[in-house]
């Protein structure tokens, strides 16, 4: 329960719901979200490590100031890594997981279709993911996911852009026709170009946020 509380949370963060140096009381939360403390406590403890919230002793949690210096920088990394491990993948990925590739890949598409944004999200996450592990390279894929959680309600909240949603699935078909291509350079180059446009479609939603709260 605490990991769905701490993503529900975390996207009232990134909405601009909960604004920058906003106190967030467990008590608070737990009315809010229909939950006992207890998981929004674990859940505190999660967005601290995420730096989505700043935990100091004897004191509330309170609202973290995400800069677009500091989002750039995340975004810049992770391109890097998740880029990274698409080049090796093109050469490691086993038959299986080339088919997994395939199929959750199709899924996307009917997702895209069907407008159904929550189930995107969940396949685009699902389509990484089978990428990471195509890359067989354990230490790789450990720094991306840690780095990958820092930036998930960003990637996740992107898509309330609906025009995002095309535009992520038409990124996806290069990088999947480059893997099962066997083409290590294109892989690495569009799936960091990807993350980048990722990256543009979060700035995008702090700018909107921004302005709301100006």
């Amino acid at each position: 329960m605490s990991n769905d509380v701490c993503q529900r949370i975390a996207d009232e963060i990134v909405l601009g719901h909960f604004p920058p140096g906003t106190r967030l009381e467990e008590a608070m939360l737990a009315d809010r979200l229909g939950v006992s403390r207890t998981p929004v406590r674990e859940a505190l403890r999660q967005l601290a490590i995420l730096g989505l919230i700043e935990l100091r002793p004897n004191r509330s949690a309170t609202v973290a100031l995400i800069t677009d210096e500091r989002l750039t920088h995340l975004f810049e990394s992770i391109g890097d890594l998740e880029a990274a491990c698409a080049r090796y993948a093109a050469m490691r990925m086993t038959e299986a997981q080339r088919a997994q590739l395939r199929e959750v890949h199709a899924e996307g598409f009917a997702a895209m279709q069907a407008r159904d944004v929550v189930r995107y999200h969940q396949l685009n996450n699902l389509l990484h993911d089978v990428i990471l592990q195509g890359s067989h390279n354990p230490e790789l894929i450990e720094v991306t996911r840690n780095l990958q959680k820092r930036a998930n309600a960003y990637r996740r909240n992107q898509f309330m852009q609906i025009a995002r949603v095309a535009a992520s699935y038409e990124e996806h078909c290069g990088i999947v026709d480059a893997l099962l291509a066997y083409d290590a350079a294109s892989a690495y180059r569009q799936m960091r170009a990807h993350v980048h446009r990722a990256h543009d479609a979060a700035s995008i939603l702090m700018g909107m946020r921004e302005a709301a709260d100006g």
